[in-house]
């Protein structure tokens, strides 16, 4: 008699677990109906909002006594990133919206977006052409239905917001194209390189492998139980066919990035904070570091070390977990802490190079100095790699972000990022941005390297 193999086994109880909380969640709505529902109409059933982003980096000269495949040039740099994105929302009916986002990108990161595993950038990722591209970046549906005990509120116009009257209990579904980063690991004070730190890694969670195609998109369904004061969510989006490529796997039998959140605000000193816990778990073509390092001892095939177009579907399943955490100092300064592990057997996929990660920070608001619409943000990073992937890059592995060709010693990647955000106009700010990087790429023979930036932004 066949047997089926355990993985498999594994993935159909995964997802009749996930049928089960669907129709339970579902059962909850029915009969529900606002005690106060408001039927007012809210306007225009558009909604409308642009930004355009560009940002210059430069380092110079710096200390590599070697350099391999995806190090950081050695040699003084300077390249620039742009995008133009237009947010286009359309409100259907009562609960139901849809959302558009053509978006231009061109430009490209320093050293070709690799060399560094927090990335100095959140605007660019490694595309390879450098000409300005259209392409949408998000198209989805959202729904919303209305729990038990609830009341309508307003939600005003804004990015991918429709003005429209929301239940405070709600369940939302939303299915298309979009970034994971929209609905997970949010924080007020670190998640926006438009806007606050430039870092990868400060954008979001960077030991979190989120499934996404080199521009940071996946087509996907997210669903989320709200309640005032604490939230749940899950989603089963594509992972792209090749490691961070452009193009997203279909064969949603073998490959899969299931993630889930769970987040709730409390009060303390008179003042709100909020903690969230992030679960992952993903399933891809990635191989095991210890099998890619085993096939090339014994081939000695160089070839087998770049482990970014694996043909195979290995099954080789990557996991791990984030913590999220923000709370108001005062009234102009907060802070905020991420956290993040992961099992670092496999390859990385979609994000970026990194195994443990913590990143303390705090932001200030320039009300403090009578100025108004200005902020100054400071946050350390320190990044980290398992043994496995350690040893896959002393081997002389690469993916597509770091790869000296050798990794002799070994240290955590260590960032420092400070910005000053000042509204230059109503709708344009600009913000000079320096980042003191030691240990680029983990490697404590390179560097350390100072980078240098000023971003301008524009947004209505």
């Amino acid at each position: 008699m066949h047997k089926m193999p355990i993985r498999t086994i594994i993935s159909q109880k995964a997802a009749k677990f996930v049928v089960v909380v669907l129709f339970s969640l579902l059962s909850i709505t029915m009969g529900a109906s606002p005690k106060d529902s408001l039927h007012k109409d809210t306007g225009s059933h558009w909604s409308f909002h642009f930004q355009s982003t560009a940002i210059d980096q430069y380092h110079g000269k710096f200390t590599a006594p070697y350099s391999g495949k995806n190090s950081l040039q050695d040699t003084t740099e300077q390249d620039m990133s742009l995008t133009a994105t237009i947010f286009l929302g359309y409100r259907l009916w009562r609960y139901g919206s849809i959302y558009v986002n053509p978006e231009v990108s061109g430009g490209k990161g320093i050293s070709s977006t690799t060399g560094i595993a927090g990335f100095p950038n959140g605007e660019i990722y490694r595309v390879g052409n450098p000409i300005p591209q259209a392409y949408i970046a998000r198209a989805y549906f959202q729904q919303s239905f209305a729990l038990h005990g609830s009341h309508d509120t307003l939600m005003t116009d804004d990015q991918n917001q429709v003005t429209q009257y929301l239940p405070t209990k709600r369940l939302t579904f939303s299915i298309g194209k979009f970034s994971l980063a929209d609905f997970y690991d949010n924080n007020p004070y670190s998640h926006d390189p438009r806007t606050q730190f430039m870092n990868w890694v400060l954008m979001d969670n960077g030991a979190w492998d989120y499934p996404a195609n080199t521009r940071g998109y996946t087509y996907g369904a997210v669903i989320q139980l709200v309640e005032p004061t604490w939230y749940i969510e899950l989603s089963d989006a594509l992972e792209p066919l090749a490691a961070n490529g452009p193009v997203m796997d279909p064969n949603i039998g073998k490959t899969f990035g299931l993630t889930f959140e769970t987040g709730f605000s409390f009060k303390s000193a008179g003042k709100t904070g909020s903690l969230s816990l992030l679960l992952f778990m993903n399933q891809n073509r990635a191989p095991y570091y210890e099998n890619a390092i085993a096939l090339y001892n014994k081939t000695r095939n160089p070839a087998v070390l770049n482990i970014d177009n694996d043909s195979a579907y290995n099954g080789d399943k990557k996991y791990g977990a984030g913590l999220n955490f923000n709370y108001p100092l005062s009234q102009n300064i907060g802070f905020f802490l991420r956290a993040g592990w992961n099992n670092g057997t496999t390859g990385d996929w979609a994000f970026t190079e990194v195994d443990q990660t913590i990143t303390p920070g705090l932001s200030f608001d320039g009300t403090m100095w009578k100025r108004k619409g200005d902020n100054f943000g400071i946050a350390y990073i320190a990044n980290g790699l398992s043994k496995q992937h350690i040893d896959f890059e002393n081997t002389g592995g690469y993916q597509f972000i770091i790869g000296d060709g050798t990794l002799p010693h070994y240290r955590s990647e260590q960032i420092m990022e400070a910005y000053y955000q000042f509204k230059f106009l109503d709708h344009m700010f600009l913000a000079p941005d320096y980042q003191y990087v030691v240990n680029p790429g983990y490697n404590a023979d390179r560097g350390p390297v100072s980078i240098y930036s000023l971003r301008v932004h524009l947004e209505f």
